[in-house]
């Protein structure tokens, strides 16, 4: 969340850029934020006096007692009883005033930086490159739900039965491809200096906020709610949550984390040609890769992560192009973020398979995630993730755009993982 300080130090700064994001309550919720820290620090001035007032009139009851001055000091006694619950009432004021201003913050979206390109949704985000050649045929070519059905890969209707739509069962080849892309990425990732992590798969309502699913996307997660948990939507939850209340060392950072993981989303809304086959799952996999840095690197580890996704795609040898998003198009916690997306021969659009997000301090302000520079001073953390890569459009578009007379061919990379070069 964004900082009190921030927030009374950059006030028509903040509210700019949160009209950036589209956020409708900018400056209702920024004011009335104000307006409490004013309130808040009237109130703890009035509280220190009162309780100097007590230290005041204590030591006066005592010099009375000694004097013999009983009378008197049974006055004085009554005026400290009166100071006290007076400072009773101004500490429950403050508690309230300070639950109030939490849960105002944690209403507000994170501002995104000033590269991030105005407008309303995707069809305003900025394409930054283009790299491969969009596949052509000289056949028809089959869409991968298809494609999954004549290989006897991916069983969408056996989904169905168990669960329900939205939670394939992959089979044979489509199975061993599935885990060869798991393992490829993993491989590529720690290659890449990123330290292995398995998570658990639910995590508790204070991971939730930490990390600002809560309370922004509530109604989009699977809720447990006899133990009150929430089945992860991403592996950025449990692993970034790691380091909530922590304070780490500037020689440590960055931190460099991945984790393959299940993926749970309700994708409430949903509905169209859009969310058919693979295109959009209430489960499916995922590898993630994390970082925890200092706000000096934070944008240089960025940089980094957007080139490991892109040796990912560009070894896939699949056609991508990298997005900018716009303000309008941000997640609710990110200030910066890039989206990859890969070409859909078949369905001939593109299909997103990653974004890459810089969260700056906003994350690390909710985790209080902090690390202790060489001077000794204490300071929040940057957050930054990525997908590294989620699969579902990734095999939608190896299928599609690798399919051939003969079947459907492995990428070079993957065959080693597969143990097989053609799906037949």
């Amino acid at each position: 969340m964004l900082t009190l300080k921030f927030i009374t130090e950059n006030r028509d700064d903040a509210i700019r850029r949160l009209n950036k994001k589209h956020f409708a309550d900018a400056e209702k919720m920024i004011d009335e934020v104000i307006a409490l820290n004013n309130n808040r620090r009237s109130t703890q001035k009035e509280l220190d006096d009162t309780l100097a007032q007590i230290n005041q009139v204590s030591k006066t009851v005592g010099a009375l007692m000694q004097s013999g001055k009983r009378e008197e000091a049974e006055i004085a006694k009554a005026e400290t009883a009166k100071y006290k619950e007076i400072s009773r009432e101004l500490s429950a004021k403050m508690d309230n005033l300070a639950i109030s201003i939490q849960n105002l913050l944690l209403q507000i979206p994170n501002v995104p930086k000033e590269s991030v390109p105005e407008g309303t949704g995707a069809d305003d985000n900025v394409v930054e490159k283009m790299s491969g050649i969009n596949p052509t045929f000289n056949f028809e070519v089959l869409p991968h739900w298809e494609l999954a059905k004549k290989y006897d890969l991916i069983d969408f209707e056996l989904g169905v039965k168990i669960t329900g739509a939205g939670f394939p069962v992959y089979k044979g080849k489509g199975a061993r491809l599935q885990r060869a892309l798991i393992n490829f990425f993993l491989d590529e990732a720690r290659n890449a200096g990123y330290l292995e992590i398995m998570p658990p798969t639910a995590v508790n309502e204070a991971s939730g906020y930490g990390t600002g699913q809560l309370p922004d996307k509530e109604g989009q997660m699977y809720h447990c709610e006899v133990d009150n948990l929430y089945l992860i939507p991403t592996a950025e939850v449990p692993v970034t949550n790691i380091y909530r209340d922590v304070i780490l060392s500037e020689k440590d950072l960055p931190i460099k984390n991945c984790a393959y993981t299940q993926c749970f989303r309700r994708e409430a809304g949903s509905y169209g040609k859009d969310v058919r086959g693979l295109n959009r799952l209430h489960e499916f996999s995922k590898i993630e890769i994390v970082r925890i840095d200092t706000p000096e690197h934070s944008e240089e580890s960025h940089k980094e992560m957007l080139s490991h996704v892109e040796s990912l795609v560009q070894k896939l040898e699949l056609p991508y192009r990298i997005l900018r998003l716009c303000g309008g198009d941000m997640s609710f916690t990110a200030a910066l973020c890039f989206d990859f997306e890969v070409y859909s021969a078949a369905q001939k659009r593109w299909l997103e398979v990653s974004s890459v997000s810089n969260f700056e301090s906003y994350q690390a302000n909710r985790l209080k995630c902090r690390y202790k520079t060489a001077e000794g001073k204490t300071e929040l953390c940057h957050t930054l993730n990525g997908s590294a890569l989620a699969l579902p459009r990734i095999v939608a578009a190896l299928l599609e755009n690798n399919q051939t007379p003969e079947g459907i061919r492995i990428p070079k990379v993957l065959i080693p993982y597969c143990g097989f070069d053609i799906i037949k």
